[in-house]
């Protein structure tokens, strides 16, 4: 759960300049007051509704482009390497494509972009596996859509992804205190 909090709060923290147009989707909706208490009043609160991950993310789209957005991201908060220009080339991207996808090394991917709500692309998906960029690819192409992607990414799913986010931010000098402090607190757990 620590590993969680803390990148969380560093993904948001990087994408403070989101703050106004930027929803948390919570799961389960019932945890909105405990998220607002924990993270504050600075971003607006969504509770995602769905089955699995496809019907949450054609949920949380389809409402933000019934609120009046014209373009929508959606990252996880599970790469908090993510930095606020990734999320300023997605958002170019998508003026350029209807969907633009931020690809994990594992098959996945850490970000989602739309142009236009298209609940078809997060059907079909067997998510959490290796194969969610395909398959999500292979739906587009079967909606006749155009599909940008991003530079590959990762997402902190194991204790290597954390080893490694650690290394990049000391070679890049950025400040990773939230994942080093966690870090260095189970390590001295037997």
């Amino acid at each position: 759960m620590s590993l969680y909090r803390a990148c969380v709060e560093l993904t948001l923290e990087r994408l403070r300049l989101f703050e106004a147009q930027g929803d948390v989707c919570v799961d389960p909706p019932s945890a909105i007051p405990r998220v607002r208490q924990w993270l504050g009043d600075r971003w607006a609160y969504q509770g995602q509704r769905g089955h699995d991950l496809g019907e949450r993310l054609a949920y949380a789209t389809a409402t933000a482009f019934s609120g009046g957005a014209q373009r929508v991201v959606v990252i996880g908060t599970d790469s908090p390497w993510l930095s606020d220009q990734d999320i300023l080339a997605a958002f170019s991207a998508v003026d350029r494509s209807d969907v633009v996808i931020g690809p994990t090394d594992d098959g996945g991917y850490y970000l989602i972009g739309l142009s236009r709500p298209l609940p078809a692309l997060f059907s079909a998906v067997s998510w959490s596996t290796r194969s969610v960029l395909r398959q999500t690819r292979s739906n587009a192409r079967a909606l006749g859509v155009r599909v940008e992607l991003l530079r590959y990414g990762y997402d902190l799913d194991h204790p290597s992804d954390v080893e490694r986010f650690i290394e990049e931010q000391r070679r890049h000098r950025i400040d990773a205190k939230w994942i080093t402090r966690f870090v260095l607190v189970n390590q001295r757990r037997p």
